[in-house]
């Protein structure tokens, strides 16, 4: 990652679809392509935001397809009211997320009552990096297309408890940059600029975090220009997705990982064989540049993180989401093989 004098909080996944070795198909499937594909078009629930405001909210139940189906794509952008584009130099989209859920039937709209969440493959502790789906502000010139005959299998009948039914939540977390004083530091989310100093929970930030996630939550607002009014805008994420009625002569499934750079691997020798204890921090700390290696062309941090995977596979499609700082991602095959970047 490239930085010049400056600490900065980044944060660097990277999502991998991958066909494992040993997963049931049909062999007919790699040799047809469905063209049944059904292409749909959904609107978040509405978004709000005044000038300087940030909103991070989780919506639950969101419309999305039904069944037991292949899903072949996900692609979604902030729009207006009108349904334009809108630009990121005004709101900031800083992630969105889509997770996957079990519910009881016949619960009240919006309920959170007996939810079991549906984790992806990857490796990440409890609820950290669970999603299917997640980008940022990368989102609008990213292809999330799955190659055929791959797709990710959801909504199959028989994973879902008896009485239970699959629904799909989405958390957006915008910015909104109007009119704010330091455009670049609010998107950065320094805690300076949005006067914060506890986190989520209430507990006193440590003074060596100077920005990330933990400074700019729901409802803040950063540092505004003197002076500076503008009206209440409504937006929304307007999310496209594709995908295919589940056949097994069609269609071949992989699984969902994501890696988290930040990523710390415990190894534990145990009676039934090593355990392995993952621990995902989602953001890491870039130092700043030594006064010796200033030199007009910044320098260059790299931060690995190495996974063993229980069994193999080929990685049919992968995407890296980073943040401001951020040069590229590379993910690796055992013998350094350049999988994507």
């Amino acid at each position: 990652m490239m930085f010049v004098s400056q600490q900065w909080m980044l944060s660097l996944e990277i999502l991998a679809l991958v066909f494992l070795l040993g997963t049931t198909f049909s062999l007919a499937a790699t040799r047809k392509t469905n063209k049944n594909i059904i292409t749909n078009i959904f609107m978040s629930p509405k978004i709000e935001l005044n000038p300087g405001f940030v909103s991070n909210k989780v919506y639950y139940d969101v419309e999305f397809p039904r069944g037991h189906i292949s899903l072949k794509s996900f692609n979604a952008e902030l729009v207006d009211d009108a349904g334009n584009s809108i630009p990121l130099y005004q709101t900031y989209l800083h992630h969105w997320i889509v997770i996957r859920y079990h519910q009881p039937k016949n619960v009240t709209p919006n309920s959170q009552s007996g939810i079991i969440f549906q984790r992806n493959n990857g490796f990440c502790q409890e609820d950290i990096l669970g999603q299917y789906y997640g980008l940022g502000s990368e989102t609008r010139s990213t292809n999330t297309y799955i190659p055929d005959p791959y797709g990710i299998e959801v909504g199959n009948p028989a994973e879902i408890p008896k009485g239970y039914v699959e629904k799909w939540l989405i958390n957006v977390h915008a910015i909104d940059t109007r009119g704010v004083d330091d455009r670049v530091g609010c998107i950065e989310c320094s805690c300076d600029l949005y006067n914060v100093t506890k986190d989520e929970n209430g507990n006193a930030l440590s003074p060596n975090y100077k920005g990330g996630l933990q400074c700019c939550p729901d409802n803040s607002k950063c540092k505004m220009r003197k002076g500076f009014l503008g009206p209440k805008k409504s937006i929304y994420l307007k999310y496209t997705v594709m995908w295919i009625n589940w056949d097994v002569n069609f269609m071949v499934p992989v699984k969902v990982y994501i890696f988290d750079v930040t990523d710390t691997l415990k190894l534990s020798d145990k009676s039934k064989g090593i355990s392995i204890k993952h621990d995902c921090k989602v953001e890491y700390e870039v130092e700043p540049c030594s006064k010796s290696n200033v030199n007009g062309r910044g320098c260059v941090d790299v931060k690995r993180a190495s996974f063993p995977m229980k069994s193999g596979g080929y990685v049919i499609y992968g995407v890296g989401h980073l943040h401001t700082g951020a040069i590229g991602s590379t993910l690796y095959g055992q013998v350094t093989l350049n999988n994507c970047n």
